[in-house]
């Protein structure tokens, strides 16, 4: 397992972001279509990766809560993009869990009527290569 501090420098290195610019201004926040589902909102997700608790974002519901859509990163004026920085958490997660994380066979069953279709469409986007 790797330490926090190689965890973070790989969020920052697969997103391609700077999160020392962001100036804490909630613009991300209030833009995000899953805000009510998050435990973490994107504007702390950016904190956290500032800070290296990469376990706590890990383990947190807003890393899958996020539907990707990057209204995020449309409103942020620091260019900051969180979403970018979720999405590079999730492949980070998906990296160490190995190829065996999800079975095709296992996605009827995760699907329900209250799947926004946005959130499938961007996992397809995602994770089509």
């Amino acid at each position: 397992m790797k330490t926090e501090k190689k965890r973070a420098e790989l969020i920052k290195e697969i997103s391609g972001v700077n999160p020392l610019k962001c100036m804490k201004c909630g613009k991300c926040s209030a833009s995000c279509p899953s805000y009510n589902e998050m435990d973490i909102k994107p504007h702390q997700f950016v904190s956290y990766v500032i800070n290296e608790d990469i376990e706590s974002l890990v383990n947190s519901r807003s890393l899958w809560k996020c539907l990707s859509c990057f209204a995020c990163v449309e409103r942020c004026p620091r260019d900051v993009k969180p979403g970018k920085l979720i999405d590079a958490a999730r492949q980070i997660v998906v990296r160490e869990r190995g190829n065996t994380y999800l079975d095709p066979d296992e996605i009827p069953e995760l699907i329900d009527p209250d799947t926004p279709q946005q959130l499938l469409v961007s996992a397809f986007r995602r994770y089509r290569r």
